[in-house]
Order: C-alpha cells, then sequence, then structure tokens
C-alpha cells in the first residue's frame, strides 16, 4: 500500500520515543485538501475496492477494511477502514473540545462494529477516539490522515513503501475498550536521516547544527529558521522539517555570522565515505555523522572558520581583538556571610586562540567597582556562570551586555551546572587535570595550582569541563600566558571608570578604537603585536627599570643607529598572526596550509634575524632589543625541519595525501601507496588484453569527467566489444567502457585510495604532535616579535609627532611639563587647527593641588585629560607629547569625570558621582594622581558645595597626593588661602566681548573667545549663557535669563558684603567700634 501524502508543510511539537519535544513541519495545500474533501464520498468507494486487495498483500497490522452502510447524506458510502480513519482525522481535536453539532449527525450516522445493523453508543466512541489520539491541534490530525494528501520522502529514505509500512505499524498503539479494540493514530514516520537529525539535536541542545550532506551543509526545523534570519538564506519545507543549506566551500563564513550574532553552532561531518561504506555491512543504511567541532565567540579556532589565508593581518580596526572566555564564582567573606553586600570574587579569563591565561581572586562591596575593572580590562566576549549569582553580579553583568556599542559586541552568557563550580568536585578535575603532565616541561604543574584561593578552583574547574567539549582545554596547562591580574608590584592601577573616562580603549562617543589612546599609539603591524601594545596601554609600568628599558628601546629605534632594524622591520610586513597560528596547531585544529605559512614564516624569520646577529649584535645598546636579536635565532632553530617536511603546493591543495616530502617518515602512508601502485600495475597490464579484442595496438586508457581507465571504442567498431564490458558513457562517435577486470580494480583502488586518506589524516595528527614538543619555544619567540613590534610603533609615534622622551624620577612624585598637549586632541584635529599647548607644575611636598575654574567650554576637561594621559604615556615607555617632561612614577590613576545617570542599576546622576568619589577615597595613595572633575553639581549648591569642600580637604590633607579639581563653585577658591603652600588657583583663559560700556558690571550675555590657555588665579565668572548662546537658545529666553543672572549676582553680592562688615565688626576692638561704625554708616 502506497504512504499517504502530504500536500502542505506545517509546523506542530509531538513527543517522541525520547520524551523529548521536537519540531515538526508538514505539508498542507488547503485549495487541494478542500477539493478532495468535496470528491472523498464520491471516490471513497472505487478506492476501498482498489486498496482490499492491496492491504491483503501488505504486513500492515491495520485491519482489513470491511464494507458497512452508512447512511448520513444520500450519496455516502465507503468503507469502515477508510471512513474510520477520516472521522478520526478530521473530528479529533473536536471530539477532545466538545462534539460541535456536525459531529454529533455524523457520529450517529456511522457504525464502526464488524456488523452492519450494530451501532457503538456515542459517548462510548467519543473515548474511544479521544483515547487514541495524539496530542495534535486540529488541523495537523485533518492533514496527517487526508488520504489525497503526499508524503515527501527524504533521499537518503531508499526504503521501500512496504517496508516503511511494517516500520508504520509497528508504531501503532493499540487502546482496548471491553471487547472492542481500536487503532490509535502511528507517531510520526521520520526517514533515516531525520531521526539521524533528532537524536544528534537530542545529545546536543541548545546548539545550531549544520549537517554535512553531500556537497552542502543543512539546518533542520528550529535552526533553519535562525540560519535564515540570520544569514538571509531561504528556508523551505521539506518532509517533516523546516531545512535551510549553505554549500561547503562557504562553511566559514556562516559560521563566524552565527557566532558573532550569539549562538552555539556545531558542524556535523560525514563519517564514512562512499567506497568503503560500499563493503562495509551497513551498507544500505544512512551515513555515519558525528559532531567534529563546536564554535562560540571565544572559540572560534580551525579550519571551518580559519581557512587558508585567514590567519593574514586584517585591517579592520574595529574588530574585536580580544577573544577571552571568562569563568567568574563568588562565595560570601567569613566575616560577612549573612550579607551579599561583600563578596569574595574569584574568575580565571582565558584567551584559546592564543594561550593568555590570567586569573585573580578580591573582595568587592555591592557596588561591584572591582569586578567592573576587571571586565573592562579583558574585556570578554563570553562569560561561564554557575545557575545563580548575587543580585548586584547579575545586575553588572546583564547592563554590561546591555550596553555594548553594538549587538555584535554583546557578551555571550553560558549557564554550567552549580556542580561544576562546588569546590569539593572542582578540587578533584583540577588535580585530574594539572596531575598527569608531571614530565613534560612548560607546563602549569598541580603544585602551582594548588595553592590558588577556592573561588579560583572552582572557576578553573568550570573551564576545564567547558573547553574539554571543545577540545581546547590543553591552553589551560601552558606556563607561558599564566599570570594574575592584580599584579600591584609591577603595573600601575586603572580602574574601569579610569580606562572609560582617559578613552584609553574606546571613545566616548562613539565606542569605536577611532579618537582613542590606543588608537594614537597603534602603528603596529601584525596583530598579535596590536594585542601586546593593547596590554601595554592597559597596564603601565611602576618600575623605573622597565620603564627606562623601553624608552631607550624607542629611542634607539627612531634614532635608527643600527641598520639591521631595517630588516628586521622588513620581516613583519605582511606576517600573518603567527600567535594564533601557533596555538591552532597546539589544538590539532589548523588546514595544512595554515600550518605551511606559519613554519615558512618562522623560517624566514629566523633566518633573517640569524644573519643581523651575526652582523650586528654588538652595535645595538638597548638590553631589550639584543635580548630580542640573540634570542629570536636560538628558539628557531629548528623550525627549517617542519618548513621542509611539507609541501606548499600539496598544502595549497589540502591534499595530505601527498603533502610530506619524505613518505620514508610514516610507513603507513608508504604501506598504502603501495597497494595503490600495485593495483595501477594490474591495470596497466590488462591493457595488452583490451589491444588484443580491440586489435588497435596503440590503445590506451583515458579519463573523462574525472573517471579513470576508460576503454574508448569508435562506434564502427562496437562488433568487437565483448557483451559483459559495462558502458560508461558515449558520443555521436565513440562509446566508452569498463571490462569486469577494471571495474572489480577500480572499486579497490577507490577503497585503497580512501584508506590511504584516513592514513593520512592519522599521520597529520601524529606529525602535530611533534611539533607541540616545540610550542613554547616558537611562542616565546613570537612574543619577542610582538615586543618588537610595539617598539616600533611607539618609535614611529614619537618621530611623526615630534614627541620628546621623559625623564622620570623615583624618589619625588611630581608632574612637570613644559608645553604639554592632549594627544587624542591634537591628532584629530585639523591641519587648519592648532592646538594651544600648557605647563604643569605639581609636587606632592609642596604644590600638590591644582584648581582649575573657567568658562564652560573653556578646555578645562580636555587640559586635566592631557596631563593623565601624558603620565600613562611615560610609563607604558612612550615619549610624550611636550617640549620636556618631568615625571615621577604612580601607583595608579582615578577619575571621576562626566555626568550621567546609569538607569539600568538604578543609580541617579549624583549617586553614580559619589559612589566613583567613594572608591578613589577608598584606594587612593599619596602616589596616586586624582582628577576629579566637577563634584557635587548633581544635587542643590549647597549640598554640593559642602560634598565638594569636605573632599577637597580629605586629598589635601589626609592623603596627600597631587590632585587636579575642577569646579564652577567660586568659593572653593578659598582653599588658596587657606593652603597657600599645597593648593594653587587655575582657570582657563578667555576674552570678553562686552556689550555694555565699561563702567558697567558684568553682562552674563557677553560673547567670549576661549583662548584655552592655563593661567593662574580664580575665574570670575563661568559664563554659561555664553554657551546657551553657541547652542541656539531662543533670544527671548535669553534675554530673561541675564535679568535674572543679574538680580541673583547682585543679591549674592549684597550677602557678601553684608557678612563683611559684620565680620569686621565682630573683630574690631571696643575701644574703635564707634569710630569704625561711623564710617560703615554711609555704606549702610
Amino acid at each position: 500500500m502506497p504512504q499517504p501524502a502530504l500536500s502542505k508543510k506545517l509546523k506542530s511539537k509531538q513527543k517522541g520515543t525520547n520524551g523529548k519535544q521536537i519540531t515538526i513541519s508538514r505539508f498542507f495545500d488547503a485549495k487541494h485538501a478542500t477539493k478532495n474533501r468535496e470528491n472523498q464520498d464520491a471516490d471513497c468507494k472505487t478506492r476501498d475496492s482498489k486498496n482490499v486487495s492491496s492491504q491483503s498483500k501488505s504486513n500492515c497490522n491495520f485491519e482489513a477494511a470491511k464494507k458497512r452502510k452508512v447512511s448520513h447524506n444520500e450519496d455516502t458510502t465507503g468503507t469502515s477502514s477508510d471512513f474510520g480513519k477520516k472521522l478520526k482525522s478530521s473530528l479529533s481535536s473536536k471530539i477532545r473540545l466538545g462534539l460541535h453539532e456536525e459531529t454529533q449527525s455524523k457520529l450517529n450516522a456511522f457504525s464502526l462494529s464488524t456488523s452492519h445493523d450494530k451501532n457503538i453508543d456515542l459517548e462510548e466512541l467519543k473515548n474511544r477516539f479521544a483515547s487514541g489520539l495524539p496530542d495534535l491541534d486540529e488541523q495537523n490530525d485533518n492533514v496527517a490522515k487526508d488520504n489525497d494528501a503526499e508524503m515527501y520522502v527524504d533521499p537518503e529514505d531508499d526504503k521501500t513503501p512496504e517496508a516503511e509500512c511494517k516500520e508504520s505499524s509497528a508504531k501503532v498503539k493499540t487502546v482496548s475498550h471491553g471487547s472492542d479494540k481500536l487503532k490509535s493514530f502511528p507517531t510520526i514516520k521520520y526517514t533515516p536521516l531525520e531521526q539521524q537529525v533528532v537524536d544528534l539535536k537530542a545529545k546536543y541542545p541548545g546548539t545550531i547544527l549544520l549537517i554535512e550532506c553531500g556537497y552542502k551543509y543543512r539546518f533542520f526545523g528550529e535552526d533553519a529558521q535562525i540560519a535564515a534570519d540570520v544569514l538571509k538564506i531561504t528556508c523551505n519545507p521539506d518532509h517533516n522539517f523546516m531545512t535551510a543549506s549553505i554549500p561547503t566551500h562557504r562553511l566559514f563564513v556562516h559560521v563566524q555570522r552565527l557566532v558573532t550574532a550569539g549562538y552555539k553552532v556545531g558542524v556535523v561531518k560525514q563519517t564514512e565515505t562512499a567506497a568503503l561504506k560500499a563493503v562495509s555491512d551497513n551498507k544500505s543504511s544512512v551515513f555515519m555523522r558525528q559532531l567534529t567541532a563546536l564554535y562560540t565567540k571565544s572559540t572560534l579556532i580551525g579550519e571551518d572558520v580559519a581557512p587558508l589565508n585567514d590567519i593574514a593581518r586584517s585591517d579592520d580596526t574595529e574588530a574585536n581583538i580580544s577573544q577571552y572566555l571568562m569563568s567568574i564564582f563568588e562565595t560570601p567573606c567569613e566575616e560577612n556571610k549573612k550579607s551579599n553586600e561583600s563578596l569574595s570574587i574569584g574568575f580565571v579569563a582565558v584567551q584559546p586562540a592564543t594561550g593568555d591565561f590570567i586569573y585573580d581572586c578580591f573582595t568587592d562591596v555591592i557596588s561591584r567597582n572591582q569586578l567592573e575593572t576587571r571586565i573592562t580590562h579583558i574585556q570578554p566576549v563570553e562569560i561561564l556562570l554557575p545557575p545563580t549569582l548575587s543580585e548586584a553580579t547579575e545586575r553588572l553583568l546583564k547592563d554590561t551586555s546591555v550596553l555594548s556599542s553594538s549587538a555584535d559586541d554583546c557578551i555571550r552568557i553560558e549557564r554550567l551546572p552549580e556542580k561544576k563550580f562546588v569546590y569539593q568536585q572542582a578540587f578533584e578535575t583540577v588535580s585530574n587535570f594539572y596531575g598527569n603532565d608531571h614530565t613534560v616541561g612548560g607546563v602549569i604543574r598541580l603544585q602551582d595550582v594548588i595553592g590558588l584561593p577556592s573561588t579560583v578552583i572552582s572557576c578553573l574547574s568550570a573551564l576545564i569541563s567547558y573547553l574539554t567539549e571543545f577540545k581546547l582545554e590543553r591552553v589551560l596547562k601552558l606556563s607561558s600566558g599564566f599570570k594574575c591580574f592584580s599584579l600591584e608590584s609591577s603595573y600601575m592601577k586603572l580602574p574601569a571608570k579610569s580606562v572609560q573616562n582617559l578613552e584609553l580603549l574606546k571613545n566616548l562617543t562613539s565606542g569605536k578604537s577611532k579618537g582613542s589612546l590606543f588608537w594614537v599609539l597603534n602603528k603596529t603591524l601584525t596583530k598579535f603585536g596590536e594585542r601586546r601594545l593593547r596590554s601595554w596601554v592597559c597596564n603601565p609600568l611602576i618600575k623605573k627599570r622597565d620603564i627606562d628599558e623601553r624608552q631607550l628601546a624607542v629611542e634607539e629605534l627612531s634614532s635608527n643607529k643600527c641598520e639591521c632594524f631595517d630588516a628586521m622591520k622588513k620581516c613583519l610586513f605582511k606576517l600573518g598572526d603567527l600567535e594564533r597560528g601557533l596555538t591552532a596547531i597546539l589544538h590539532k585544529k589548523c588546514s595544512p596550509l595554515e600550518f605551511a605559512t606559519v613554519c615558512l614564516s618562522l623560517k624566514n624569520i629566523a633566518s633573517i634575524f640569524h644573519t643581523q646577529k651575526n652582523m650586528f649584535a654588538d652595535k645595538i645598546a638597548s638590553p631589550l632589543l639584543q635580548t630580542i636579536l640573540q634570542e629570536i635565532p636560538d628558539l628557531l632553530s629548528d623550525v627549517a625541519f617542519f618548513s621542509d617536511s611539507v609541501s606548499l603546493q600539496h598544502a595549497k591543495s589540502n591534499d595530505k595525501t601527498q603533502l610530506f616530502v619524505d613518505d620514508s617518515q610514516f610507513p603507513a602512508i608508504k604501506d598504502q601507496k603501495s597497494k595503490i601502485q600495485e593495483v595501477r600495475n594490474e591495470i596497466d597490464q590488462h591493457r595488452s588484453m583490451i589491444r588484443k579484442i580491440l586489435r588497435v595496438p596503440s590503445f590506451n586508457y583515458i579519463t573523462v569527467s574525472g573517471t579513470e581507465f576508460q576503454i574508448e571504442v569508435k562506434n564502427n567498431m562496437l562488433n568487437t566489444v565483448p557483451s559483459e564490458w559495462i558502458k560508461i558513457s558515449s558520443t555521436k562517435t565513440v562509446s566508452r567502457f569498463h571490462s569486469p577486470f577494471i571495474q572489480e580494480k577500480c572499486k579497490l583502488l577507490n577503497q585503497h585510495k580512501e584508506q590511504l586518506e584516513i592514513v593520512c589524516n592519522d599521520s597529520w595528527i601524529e606529525f602535530l604532535n611533534s611539533f607541540q614538543e616545540r610550542y613554547q619555544n616558537y611562542r616565546k619567540a613570537v612574543s619577542h616579535l610582538a615586543v618588537f613590534d610595539c617598539l616600533l610603533s611607539l618609535a614611529k609615534v614619537a618621530e611623526q609627532d615630534n614627541y620628546v622622551r621623559p625623564q622620570m624620577v623615583d624618589n619625588e612624585n611630581c608632574i612637570m611639563i613644559e608645553d604639554g598637549c592632549n594627544p587624542i586632541v591634537n591628532l584629530l584635529l585639523s591641519e587648519h587647527q592648532q592646538y594651544v599647548a600648557n605647563d604643569t607644575n605639581l609636587n606632592a611636598a609642596k604644590h600638590r593641588v591644582m584648581m582649575i575654574t573657567g568658562p564652560n567650554m573653556g578646555g578645562k576637561s580636555s587640559y586635566i585629560r592631557q596631563v593623565a594621559l601624558i603620565v600613562l604615556m611615560a610609563q607604558i615607555g612612550s615619549y610624550v607629547p611636550a617640549k620636556s617632561a618631568t615625571l615621577g612614577i604612580f601607583d595608579a590613576i582615578y577619575t571621576r569625570m562626566g555626568a550621567a545617570d546609569d538607569i539600568y542599576r538604578g543609580r541617579s546622576t549624583f549617586m553614580v558621582e559619589l559612589q566613583e568619589a567613594s572608591e578613589i577615597m577608598n584606594s587612593a595613595t599619596n602616589r596616586s594622581l586624582v582628577i576629579l572633575d566637577e563634584l557635587g553639581r548633581g544635587t542643590s549648591t549647597h549640598d554640593g558645595l559642602a560634598i565638594a569642600n569636605a573632599t577637597l580637604r580629605y586629598f589635601t590633607e589626609d592623603v596627600k597626593c597631587i590632585t587636579l579639581f575642577v569646579t564652577h563653585y567660586q568659593l572653593l577658591g578659598q582653599f588658596g588661602d587657606m593652603y597657600p603652600d599645597f593648593v594653587h588657583n587655575y582657570h582657563m583663559s578667555f576674552l570678553v566681548h562686552s556689550k555694555s560700556s565699561e563702567n558697567e558690571e558684568y553682562d552674563a550675555s557677553d560673547a567670549v573667545t576661549f583662548l584655552y590657555q592655563l593661567v593662574r588665579g580664580m575665574a570670575a565668572h563661568s559664563y554659561g549663557l555664553n554657551v546657551a548662546r553657541l547652542a541656539h537658545i531662543p533670544p527671548e529666553i535669553l534675554e530673561k535669563a541675564r535679568k535674572k543672572s543679574h538680580q541673583l549676582e547682585n543679591s549674592l553680592n549684597k550677602n557678601r558684603e553684608l557678612k563683611s562688615d559684620f565680620l569686621t565688626i565682630m573683630k574690631c576692638p571696643p575701644e574703635n567700634l564707634s569710630k569704625l561704625l561711623s564710617d560703615m554708616i554711609p555704606s549702610l
């Protein structure tokens, strides 16, 4: 019996045998279905007579149809089997929801018993149908059992209709009601490929699967709909699923797009080949497939996502050069276990693509400033979390993702089971992972991690479990990238707000790299050099010896004293991302071309540096440059062996069978190739027999469309062709054949070829394992190249912009800058604009506080950023934009700048100000640089002035650090009188174009020209109405504001005069009081 047909695809959900919900889509055509229903009564009798004989011959378990009389309408006749199925199909939902009038009339007219005159009770019939129907909606029930619908069969499902019917009947459930039995609705029939898809989806939930089917990768069900939305491809119904597909050669493009959109993507490939399957025991079954790779934002490593030239440097400066995977766990502090306000938080961050590995454990308050600082520095693309965290931590992570500059920048959050983070199990996982490699050098050993804090151990355990799923766990064993984040003895502390306010990595306007300090300094030639420079910007040095070492190298490179630098620089041009390439080799996820490219690049570098080392090693003064030149040739001394072992030509074509230059290193390959050659020799010997048969002494085999060893015979000589020869193809003039011998040998040859590919793949993995033994040396060499690239970049910036080398002093905390400039603003200005340079003279011992006032838009914020950036650049090891500079070494830079609320965390503008100020007060030391921009402006004048006064007094008297304080509060100028040795008043100069005469008072509407020059003294006014005029506030509003400003100004001046007179009277001696009062009466 042929399978019933479905004519249009619908989506529904039905429980399969595994109990999981799966997405089903079926075909259904409403127009044809309506027509079929109109004609079903007329055609029923004819179909029944044809189906009775076919059903008797089939092996289905459906009962044979028996003719029954049914009287409902005048022309209604048919068999109980057909109408029973039709009744259940069309009315199943109605029975569940309650019988309608139409259903009642049909049920009264139908009888499903074996006798014609026996009727079943209506309620019993209702119960029978209701108990035997699956949980589908009405429309799906109607379509599923429509006898006129057409079932679409998957190409891989080559079973006969009889075999399918047997399988289908085995799935039918029988429901008993006393002596009567009724067959229930059968479960959904899947093709072998679809069943394979269902099993894979059940095994890898939450993963979008790309399943290899021939020359394309297919998506099924919900995955197809997601792929259609993200990739902008079509999604079509096919049998039981919606499907979409992409060509195999575009896999890497679409995988990257799906991963960038935040999805977890799996690639499922065929693990059987056609030739080997043909001789296997399961040759009639579907091709075996298994998951070969998983990808997320942090694990984009492998041939599927880094094909051919992908390791070449990209010109996209906005691309996220960080791909950190971060694991976070928290526990209550020992002294405060009952509160979530203060927690012990641990994290481990790893970059699988490069091998960088960072960890830390710290105590954080409810604002989670410490955690925010680390997330800002590391910029992870993916975070692993336990099922539950504290509310403050959850809010921070949510806000960080929501406030991303673009959808592609959103952090992917992955929740792992709680047991992955439980310390007892985590300790066991970590012990087992690190306890095995006790003889291998360059790896982290158990004793190195066993003493880490418990929260770090928990995070490390979660990372081990997660990366094992991706087969990337080996990167966690490399000691070369293992370091703690909180190394206060080595690097300057830069809180998250300082990184943002100083625009170190991204500008505050658009969130892009352009307009940041990193953008100014980034002249690197390689991707790994760019990543290293970014790390330098976020981690300025605090040891004078290290700073001087970098500055000396920059000085030597910028002066170009040695000829070897040009040759060393040339080897960096168009150099691929060797750091990522080496790590891909470590994970055994590289293509042959990537391996060959990396090895060839390292070989060229080793040759160039070896030559320069012999010629110019004694002419280089910088110890840092000498180390680079001396060590790189030694570290890469044996890379030529790997480079010469593979054929670049065959690596480009990805032909692993011819990849190795010398097959003697791999006996299995050599043996398999000899078997192939034996078969070819036998086929060549068979050629003499063919020549005799065809009587053509010069006969030779031909190859057409990839089919080898074809026997081409002219059509006028076909009488000489033996009857047992197999015809392959023909044209008007010739025909091509295979003899039985050739046919058999070709099958054997194909089997040997596919077996050779398997052997070559195994040998390839063995070859990569031998390369891994030298990984640490090669990675160290690439690290030296990254440092050299960064130094070249700093030298180029210093040379182009006429920067100077700052003088660093270790025993004095000071900032003395002559004609300093803001490096970012100076570079962004056009050719017709000129930046106004300013001096800075600060010393923690005597002149530690600079009070800056001036008109709005006068350049105050730009100036204080300039001072902080010059200090930071100097401690990076860079030259600075100034005429001269003498700087102390600071342990941290703290900033409180800008005015913005934090709606996502429920914080007002003033609350944000105070929390940032509180963090600075709790963290700053006498060797810190503190910058406060208009503190207290988020509340009333009196409260804001009081808070600003108390804060400034605290930093002046208690902390005693260098402080730059910007304000519009004129009363704070009294600090210059209170602390004349420590606090000096400055303002940004300007010119006022007054509309009034010289004898009249200040007019708030006066036009102002900004001079951007820092001078001593307080500014008398802020000229806010000038900014309002520049913002095109309507003139009538400006006029009213001007009058009100005069009124408030006069009232304030009068109160000040009265206060001054009162203080004078109170301080006057009694004998002089009468004279004083007589003098003051006219003024009163």
